[in-house]
């Protein structure tokens, strides 16, 4: 591994090549921090798929990438002369560093304090307690509104189990999911499709919970079987293409079999 002044050297050398495209590359003097949001998030999305790929070295390519976007982010932020920005207030990569350090020492006091915990959850309990003496007025508004649905669900989960909102073991959760179930059934045979939608939503909440209690993630548990599934129907294509028969004209009999072999594979 690099020394901490090999880093350091390597960090200045991003934010000096940043500066000379600021300033003398067409594409990156027009960009704003609008522009940057669609790709910043495709950004994010291609790491998440290296990560799940367990591909070490495409998740140094896309890290890169990500830390390109924050030092533009703070590039443009330190721009606060310039009329393409809506800033009042600028800031540069320095300020961003030193806001995320002060924050991680405040929120960390069983490192930088005198207090004692137990565990990781009473780490995470802190936490919550700490942003809400920050002048937060719900646990919740950490929660960004763009997020996923799935992903949402998730963290609105996480976050309120951090104030001590949370059921007592599994098999409540299930039971719920159960009743869940239940309820959704009783829309679907009523015909109800706005009532459908609601109890389905309930379906999925109280499943992503009980993942919760699993310790399993459910977006890496969906996005697994969706790889499965891609996978086997791909096979399916590829046994088709050898017949010389498209795939819809094939009966639902004649699939099964190729996709009964994509799932011994």
């Amino acid at each position: 591994m690099n020394s901490k002044q090999t880093q350091l050297q390597a960090f200045e050398r991003l934010l000096n090549i940043m500066d000379d495209l600021r300033e003398k590359c067409p594409w990156d003097k027009k960009q704003t921090l609008q522009s940057l949001r669609h790709l910043t998030i495709e950004e994010t999305y291609e790491l998440g798929d290296a990560i799940l790929d367990n591909d070490l070295n495409e998740v140094k390519k896309e890290l890169g990438d990500l830390l390109l976007h924050i030092v533009f982010y703070a590039k443009i932020g330190s721009e606060t002369n310039d009329s393409s920005t809506s800033l009042t207030t600028g800031f540069d990569i320095a300020d961003v560093c030193n806001e995320i350090c002060e924050k991680l020492i405040h929120r960390h006091p069983h490192i930088y304090s005198d207090v004692v915990v137990k565990d990781e959850e009473e780490v995470k309990q802190n936490w919550e307690k700490l942003k809400l003496k920050e002048g937060k007025k719900s646990v919740l508004e950490g929660v960004p509104r763009s997020l996923p649905a799935l992903v949402k669900a998730s963290r609105i989960q996480d976050k309120v189990k951090g104030v001590g909102f949370d059921w007592e073991e599994a098999h409540q959760v299930w039971d719920k999911v159960q009743e869940e179930l239940a309820e959704l059934q009783v829309e679907v045979e009523a015909g109800n499709q706005d009532k459908m939608e609601s109890e389905f939503g309930d379906v999925l909440f109280s499943m992503i919970n009980y993942a919760r209690f699993l310790n399993i993630n459910p977006e890496d548990a969906l996005e697994r079987t969706n790889k499965k599934f891609i996978k086997r129907f791909q096979y399916l294509e590829s046994k088709a293409g050898e017949l010389g028969k498209p795939l819809m004209d094939m009966t639902l009999a004649e699939m099964d079999v190729f996709w009964n072999e994509a799932k011994k594979l």
